[in-house]
């Protein structure tokens, strides 16, 4: 088991998502960045979809009560265990009464903490994941905070557990161009792009667009220009998922994340590739993006090099354990 110590705001139970019940109006949930938990899992040999924690506010401070197995991937950050230094994208074993403390990210916005047999709490709807507004999964179907203790799957810890990878932002190569200021993001154009004047079609290609202060988990706010339309419509709502770019009203668009609505009438100009979902879930308010489009395709194309990194991950960590 491991006792949570010090938690601010937000910080939840998260796996791969509630998958299958979009149609009753349950968001899908899960982690913001899916590369990072499971290339955690895959570190300890658990399944990808395994339960970790999601850890979005910081500092973070949990005590090992038994022990145990852990991996650190997601943001860039520093962390010690019984006051040493733990690196990111690394696994290790923590004794009984250990304390990891994991400080604010120097790059990225999430880190996860992943266990040797995963996160032990019940299964809803088919997942562990926490839904913070209809408030159930996770622990108690709400963010964690101090004193929590959370039961970690049984399951033997036999093999060596000093080890890392590389994270996937230098792992994998792809389309996507680089830029220290600027965070690419291949989209497709989606329903209701050609609603748009080209003057507006080009005003979404060309801004330098900011994540404004006001994104969460449900959706990014962008700032930096206006997509207007020459005639106001009245849409039906209708399905949306995660990665859709709709337009409000007021022209600011909004990028629906992990927790997004399963339904709306916003016109939807773009929806960003599941290839690069992970890469936005590591963006922070306050930075840039732009949007690059590409084809269907090439959007497929895209999860390739994920599925490789993963895979490769995956086989290199099982002949380190058995090191």
């Amino acid at each position: 088991m491991i006792e949570i110590l010090t938690s601010a705001a937000f910080n939840t139970i998260q796996d791969l998502g509630r998958h299958g019940a979009r149609r009753f109006g349950v968001s899908t949930s899960g982690a913001m960045d899916p590369v990072a938990l499971a290339a955690g899992n895959a570190l300890l040999g658990n399944d990808d979809d395994a339960a970790g924690i999601e850890i979005q506010t910081f500092p973070f401070r949990l005590r090992f009560q038994a022990d145990a197995a852990f991996a650190l991937t997601g943001a860039d950050h520093a962390t010690t265990l019984a006051g040493s230094p733990v690196r990111p994208w690394w696994c290790k074993r923590a004794g009984a009464g250990d304390i990891l403390g994991i400080e604010a990210p120097r790059r990225g916005a999430r880190v996860y903490a992943t266990f040797a047999g995963g996160i032990d709490v019940p299964r809803v709807l088919g997942s562990r994941s926490t839904h913070l507004r209809a408030g159930f999964g996770g622990l108690e179907g709400r963010p964690l905070q101090a004193g929590d203790v959370i039961l970690v799957g049984r399951r033997e810890v036999a093999g060596r557990f000093d080890f890392g990878v590389a994270p996937p932002d230098v792992a994998i190569v792809d389309a996507a161009p680089a830029d220290d200021r600027v965070l690419r993001i291949r989209v497709m154009r989606s329903g209701e792009y050609d609603l748009f004047s080209e003057a507006m079609q080009a005003t979404f290609w060309s801004t330098r667009w900011k994540i404004s202060a006001h994104s969460d988990r449900s959706g990014y706010r962008l700032t930096g220009g206006k997509l207007t339309l020459d005639t106001p419509v009245e849409l039906r709502s209708h399905g949306v998922v995660a990665g859709v770019v709709q337009v409000p009203p007021a022209g600011e668009p909004i990028i629906q994340m992990s927790d997004a609505n399963t339904a709306g009438g916003y016109p939807k100009m773009a929806a960003v590739i599941q290839a690069d979902l992970w890469r936005l879930g590591q963006a922070t308010p306050g930075s840039f993006i732009a949007f690059s489009e590409v084809s269907y395709q090439d959007a497929v194309a895209a999860m390739a090099p994920v599925n490789d990194y993963l895979a490769g991950l995956r086989a290199v960590a099982e002949l380190y354990r058995a090191l």
